[in-house]
């Protein structure tokens, strides 16, 4: 808002304003944010009917045209695709336009995801700037900035894009003059915060354009263009005119470039230089035109990303973790809350709820999680006031859908409307209630699930029961957060899509929860810790014994009880210190991190408690300074799951939960546990592109800054293996993850900063967070082909855990259990193969006609739909999971009956198969198609289309989006 009003607004006021004085003017904008808010806030009438104008001569293009500019190191694909259709969705059905380049040009660093997302959407053209400044200067020099992108190795040619890397000058024009001290080109100057200048004079306004600097100014500007005219292979310079808060005052920016322009066209005789504005498009059409054959790239990405011998950007993989952590905590109710809200139109069509209110619900967190996208967001290097305008929408948005979700549960319950029902999704505090109650859980996966839900409860003596009064296996035992309360640990199994009743009740007769007793050990001393005689004593479940040592209270080594390997395991956790003084040396922020020297271990004592139950044992480590310490900084909650007979316990018992207490930190400490094995890995390591791909991640070593140059991005999956064993690791939010020695993998788990770089000060970029920070992750120890099955599942059921939403027991009546049972139990429900992901259900509410030629035919008559959103429309997304050769059976291509699929949500009457983000039929997409040396010919590939009898073939690693409309009850 304060963007807006200091400088946003007043660049689409002018920029259309002066496009409409002049024909050969043009424009290019991409943040639909901040657009839509002038679309809706600002504009008049008159305004509005230029934009149309103006979209239509191609002199206003937007490009990506998402909702925002989203990283691409820390964000998860489905939210790459969800602010992505956000945006689109909007410009479609507003003005019938579907942007068909990018413009990634301020992302630390560029993602192999980000290529085949954009091809998947139908785009022609991709463009990066911020990668290695060692390797762009290498590219530039034997002018290689320019070539065909195969993001994904699966999908290779199919989805490949034509990628431009810019020069080193990257978005911004060059503002030095040879022939004054004044700046030039950025004739508006620099916006001012919070509000623009009275007199409409703003700070560092450049040299205005006159008859006697003319010459001199063209001569720069034509130097410059030549100067990058060598670093390419085709005679069409791309040349950036802006930056980043420009052309608010577009009037004064175009009479000066206008008059630049026009000279240098008068004497390119002279220059040897014609110039022309231009939108991306544009460019790349004459880029393109050239026919040129151009090298390919295969699915190696531009991470992580340095700016100098010392700047390496991978600190902001971990800054903020706990923004992290809330944007997918938000990522994954939003996802559970559509596919519950889909159900319930189509399955309950007499319900009571208003539907146009139920999508402003859903709609809020929509934006929330859209927005948090942005580089600026999920990133953490925003300054406190920003990341507390993120937190509170992404709060505001959760609350709204747990509001709907729980007020559907009601509804199709015809429960008594008075009846208290509050909901809390994952955390184990924000239920409190008293002992008589329910809890509701939704699995919002499409496949059956078996896991542990946490309930917090007052008592100890308690049982639990399913809707048919059945008990239910459950844990109690007393919690890690507080004294006064106990977790409850219930073991859940439900279907695809589908919800679930318990009641929690005090003791009754013999049936009660298993109690998780606690043993506690001494705390032990690591400085006199005797390293011969160990104490060892085991943990066991069904797949992994995990050994301790008395002597230290550390792990010991880990065995996998199938094929009797075992691995030595240890933990600890280190500080990296850094320097916060410039003029002592490289600085860590908010986006660098530059470590001192080697990490060095916190602790010099550990204390244990082990709390042992039927279900499940938890290993509580505590990590002190030293024995006399009162306080720890440091904890490991480790979790072992026993499944009983009867359930489907295969992804449980492989999972290893931790769960890490870290903070508050000391000022500039970066905070990190290290795993140390007896893996051979070769200092290999792999982490994954956006949840979506794995990258392979050798150790580099550098003459500079080689620790820090060897971080990476951690969004979902990290492993390393040797020959035999592999060691993953899966986590719920973004981390830096390296491996800085043989067989050890460490994660970047918390960062607390304060720098003098007169830059962050300005800006409040300076990172002194003193939160303390609750991540968890998942480890999962095996063979490869033991882990091949198991970590894309196990990946999802942490992302998208069950929802759980709580209700008091009115008056203990059994009556309404009764009802419930009728409409969960008989459900039918949705469910896909393990190698498939459901990846969207969801009712998006556009009104956009699919017919491409009715939609442009409508907006152009002015006969948009008015009114109430859409809500026959259900966007479908189904996503192969795997690679090629991957696996030898989850590698396969799945076939898909989308009739019975869905069946439980009604009769599917069509269905239309579209891009990635829902704007084309893929029938009428077709892209360009660059020449390469291997498909010299330009030809357009299409990929296998959902046939008439609805049956869809899913291939390695595609992603296929669906309309589907069902029959009206």
């Amino acid at each position: 808002q304060e963007s807006m009003h200091a400088y946003a607004a007043n660049v689409y006021t002018t920029v259309i304003e002066e496009l409409m004085k002049g024909k050969q003017r043009k424009f290019i904008a991409v943040e639909q944010e901040f657009f839509r808010l002038w679309w809706d806030m600002v504009a008049t009438d008159t305004q509005k009917q230029q934009v149309h104008q103006l979209l239509q001569e191609g002199r206003l293009e937007f490009v990506i045209g998402g909702q925002v500019m989203h990283d691409e190191a820390v964000t998860l694909i489905d939210d790459q695709i969800l602010q992505l259709t956000e945006g689109h969705g909007f410009l479609y059905e507003t003005f019938g336009f579907r942007p068909q380049f990018s413009w990634h040009v301020d992302p630390f660093g560029a993602s192999a995801t980000t290529p085949t997302l954009f091809a998947l959407s139908g785009f022609n053209a991709h463009l990066i700037s911020r990668i290695d400044y060692d390797l762009k200067a290498d590219m530039q020099k034997n002018k290689k900035l320019q070539f065909v992108w195969q993001g994904s190795p699966s999908l290779s040619e199919r989805q490949e894009i034509f990628t431009h890397v810019m020069d080193q000058y990257s978005y911004c024009t060059p503002s030095q003059l040879p022939f004054s001290n004044r700046s030039g080109f950025f004739w508006n100057g620099f916006a001012t915060f919070p509000d623009p200048p009275k007199d409409g004079v703003y700070p560092n306004m450049s040299l205005p354009v006159t008859d006697a600097n003319l010459h001199l100014y063209a001569q720069t500007m034509v130097a410059n263009i030549k100067e990058r005219a060598a670093w390419f292979r085709t005679g069409d310079v791309l040349w950036p005119w802006g930056c980043d808060k420009q052309f608010f005052n577009a009037s004064v920016q175009y009479s000066n470039m206008d008059l630049l322009v026009d000279y240098i066209n008068k004497h390119s005789g002279e220059f040897g230089v014609t110039v022309q504005y231009a939108t991306v498009s544009d460019y790349f059409q004459a880029v393109y035109s050239r026919n040129l054959t151009w090298e390919t790239r295969g699915s190696e990405d531009f991470l992580p990303y340095s700016t100098e011998p010392f700047q390496a950007w991978t600190g902001f993989y971990t800054s903020r973790s706990t923004l992290k952590g809330i944007a997918r905590r938000a990522s994954s109710l939003l996802y559970a809350g559509e596919s519950f809200f889909t159900q319930y139109v189509w399955k309950h069509p007499e319900g009571s709820i208003c539907k146009c209110k139920a999508l402003k619900q859903l709609q809020s967190l929509r934006w929330a999680v859209s927005e948090v996208q942005h580089h600026d967001g999920i990133t953490g290097t925003e300054s406190p006031k920003v990341k507390d305008m993120y937190m509170n929408n992404l709060m505001y948005g959760m609350f709204n859908v747990k509001k709907l979700m729980a007020s559907i549960i009601f509804d199709i319950n015809n429960a008594k409307k008075n009846g208290e029902v509050y909901s809390s999704v994952y955390t184990k505090d924000s239920g409190k209630p008293d002992v008589d109650q329910y809890v509701v859980v939704y699995n919002p996966l499409a496949w059956n699930i078996t896991t542990f839900v946490t309930v917090s409860v007052s008592s100890e003596a308690i049982s639990v029961y399913d809707e048919l009064g059945r008990s239910v296996p459950a844990q109690v035992q007393s919690s890690v957060e507080s004294q006064s309360t106990y977790d409850l640990y219930i073991l859940v199994a439900i279907s695809g899509l589908s919800y679930r009743k318990y009641s929690i009740k005090p003791l009754n007769g013999k049936q009660s929860a298993f109690i998780g007793r606690s043993i506690k050990y001494k705390r032990r001393d690591l400085t006199r810790a005797d390293q011969q005689s160990q104490q060892l004593f085991p943990v066991v479940n069904n797949c992994y014994q995990i050994v301790f040592d008395q002597n230290t209270n550390l792990m010991h080594s880990i065995t996998e009880r199938e094929t009797n390997q075992t691995v030595r395991f240890t933990q600890e956790f280190l500080e990296y210190h850094v320097n916060g003084d410039t003029t002592k040396g490289p600085i860590s922020d908010n986006y660098l991190f530059a470590p001192n020297a080697s990490a060095v271990p916190v602790s010099k004592a550990v204390g244990l408690e082990v709390m042992s139950g039927s279900l499940m044992t938890e290993i509580r480590q505590y990590f002190y300074s030293n024995v006399t310490s009162q306080d720890y900084i440091y904890a490991v909650y480790t979790r072992l799951y026993s499944v009983p007979e009867g359930y489907d316990g295969k992804l449980l018992c492989h999972r290893i939960e931790q769960e890490y207490s870290v903070g508050p930190l000391e000022l500039n400490r970066e905070a990190v546990l290290r795993t140390s094995t007896n893996l051979d890995t070769k200092q290999v390591l792999y982490t994954d592109n956006n949840g979506y791909q794995m990258q392979q991640r050798p150790f580099k070593a550098y003459v500079n800054n080689t620790v820090a140059r060897n971080y990476y991005p951690m969004v979902q999956t990290a492993y390393i293996e040797d020959d035999t064993t592999r060691l993953m690791l899966l986590a719920e939010r973004a981390h830096g993850v390296s491996s800085q020695g043989n067989g050890q993998v460490e994660v970047m788990l918390h960062r607390r900063l304060w720098n003098n770089l007169q830059w962050d000060l300005n800006n409040n970029l300076t990172l002194n967070d003193s939160s303390v920070v609750r991540p968890v992750i998942w480890l999962i120890l095996g063979t490869t082909a033991v882990t091949n099955t198991l970590y894309r599942t196990s990946g999802l059921a942490l992302e998208h855990r069950p929802v759980v939403m709580f209700g008091a027991l009115s008056g203990g009546k059994p009556k309404l259990l009764r009802q419930l049972q009728q409409n969960s139990v008989h459900d039918s429900p949705v469910t896909v193969p393990p190698n498939l992901h459901l990846q969207t259900l969801s009712i998006p509410g556009w009104k956009y006609s699919s017919n491409h030629a009715e939609q442009v035919r409508s907006i152009h008559m002015g006969k948009q739909k008015q009114g109430d959103a859409d809500f026959s429309r259900v966007l479908l997304r189904i996503r192969h999971l795997y690679e090629i050769g991957e696996d030898p059976v989850l590698s396969q291509p799945v076939t898909v009956d989308l009739k019975s699929l869905l069946k439980g949500l009604g009769s599917v009457t069509a269905v239309e198969e579209r891009s990635l983000t829902g704007t084309w039929d893929v029938n009428t997409l077709e892209r360009w198609k660059w020449k390469t040396a291997h498909y010299p010919g330009k030809r357009f590939f299409n990929s296998t289309k959902a046939s008439e009898d609805y049956e869809v073939t899913v291939h390695p690693k595609e992603i296929r989006t669906f309309f589907v409309y069902f029959q009206v009850q």
